[in-house]
Formats: structure tokens, sequence, C-alpha cells
């Protein structure tokens, strides 16, 4: 008797790994350049950073390395001198509603509005229905944990209160991306504290999309979940860091005193993770580092 033999087994062809998601929001070697009237003062040289939907994402540096400038250029006050911005794969040329700013002053909200009216106006002068703008406000309120204080107005809350209600008509404004810059930088150590613990657990609610600028090591590990180090003056891009283990609670863990070490050794050159660059040498492509 002939046996057939048994036909050839067909390979699955191997799996693809899963492409990555578009970036929200795309920063393409941006150099931001100043003419202060006596020269040309560079901040920035060639930066290049994505972020992607609900990321924690840091700018990270001492002062004067241009990260309050990138997050300016992000929300289209300062135009680059050479380099691209994309949100959502659409190049930003001016402010707009889909990026709001939290600034380090809470003296703006202007005093004689209540806090509910504060929340309110900005959605209101977006063209929002005022009960909608009211509805919102609320909302947002309750969030940040003001609900008892909607009628209330600015001179009786404290500094942290004035942050929440920062952060809260930012919020009610729904943009792709919240831009905070320093904004927990006037309040005292413990408030501060408070805030930075108050707002990872709003994100965690939440999920929004947040770009941070700080120039602390500790509250760039517990705020952020992806840190962008920059060089002193021009900022370059040293490394990027991923830090979604830490939080307030592993702040007095090893683990989370040997990360900021390293962060400080590659923002500054010494001690452990240093590149050992020579003072202002320029930096290379950025390093993607797992504090």
């Amino acid at each position: 008797m002939n046996v057939l033999p048994f036909p050839p087994v067909q390979q699955e062809p191997a799996a693809s790994p899963a492409p990555l998601p578009a970036p929200l929001l795309r920063a393409q070697d941006l150099t931001i350049a100043y003419d202060t009237g006596a020269g040309i003062v560079r901040a920035t040289h060639e930066v290049s950073f994505d972020v992607y939907e609900g990321d924690r994402f840091v700018l990270l540096g001492p002062s004067g390395c241009g990260k309050s400038t990138l997050l300016k250029a992000v929300g289209g006050f300062v135009r680059p001198t050479s380099g691209g911005l994309l949100l959502r794969g659409r190049r930003i040329l001016k402010p707009g509603p889909d990026r709001i700013v939290v600034f380090q002053e809470f003296d703006q909200l202007p005093p004689w509005k209540t806090v509910k009216q504060n929340v309110m106006f900005p959605l209101l002068a977006g063209g929002v229905k005022r009960k909608e703008a009211e509805a919102r406000a609320l909302h947002w309120l309750a969030k940040v944990g003001l609900a008892g204080f909607a009628d209330a107005w600015p001179h009786t809350l404290s500094g942290g209160m004035k942050a929440r209600v920062a952060i809260a008509r930012a919020l009610a404004m729904q943009p792709d991306i919240l831009l905070m810059d320093e904004p927990f930088a006037a309040l005292d150590a413990l408030t501060r504290r408070r805030m930075q613990e108050e707002l990872q657990a709003l994100w965690e609610e939440v999920g929004f999309t947040m770009l941070f600028v700080t120039h602390s090591i500790e509250e760039a590990l517990v705020v952020g979940n992806r840190i962008l180090l920059l060089s002193p003056h021009p900022g370059r891009v040293r490394a990027e860091i991923n830090s979604h283990q830490f939080d307030l609670a592993a702040s007095g863990s090893a683990e989370f005193q040997a990360a900021a070490q390293r962060i400080h050794g590659l923002l500054f050159g010494t001690g452990p993770g240093s590149d050992h660059r020579a003072p202002g040498a320029a930096a290379g492509p950025a390093q993607a580092v797992h504090a």
C-alpha cells in the first residue's frame, strides 16, 4: 500500500510588533533664540521629544536651560527660531484652547470674581453656554476638593487652594494637553508636597496629558512618568528617564535616592550617570534611561 506523505505544515507568519501610537505632541529639533538688543541669546538648541496621550511628561533642568521657554513655545506664545512643534499632527503657530497653561503665580485670579466665576470665565469667553460653563466649573471644583468654596473670593484662599482653582480652571477647558510651568514653586514645602500628591491622584482618576516644568529632581520623579533632562544654558537634551515607578510614598527609598543622584550626574556631569562631557560641550542624542 502506498502511503501518501502529509502535506507540508503551513507556517503562521510571525506576528509583527504592534505599531507605536502617534505622539500627541512632537517637538522636532527646536532651537529658540532671542534678540536682546545687545546680541542673540540662544535658549535651547535642537531639542526633540514626543509626548503621548496620558503622559505626565516633565522638562527638568537648572535655571536658564530654556524649559519654560519650551513650554511657552508649546503654548504658542514663542516662535521657534528653527525646528517645529506638532500637536495631533498640526503645526503649532499660535495659542489655542487645546493647550492651557497653569503658571507659577496664583494671584492671576481676578479678585472681583468668585472661585466659580474664575473657573467659568474662560469657558464663557470661549463661547460655552452659561449653564454648561457653570456645570463644568462645579464638576472640576469638586474634583480638586473645592466644592464648598465655589462662592468664596480669591483673597480668602490659601496658596494651595489658589493652585487648585488654577488647575480646575485649566481642566474645565478640556485641553488636549495641560501645560504646567513650575506651578507649585511658590508654595511652602508641606503644601507643595500635598499638591504633588493631589495632582497625581487627579491624573490617576481623570487621565489627562500633562507637560510639566520643574528644576526640582525630586518633584520630577514624583510627578512624572517620563522626564526629559536639559543641560545648562543653552538647553540641550541630555537624556530621557522613565520614572513611572516612583511616587511620594517611594521618595524615601534607596531606589528613589539612587535615581535622584543619577539624574544629578546626568545633568551636571558629576557622580553616577555622568556623561563626562566638558562644561558647555554639545550633548549628543538623548539616552533612554530607566531610573
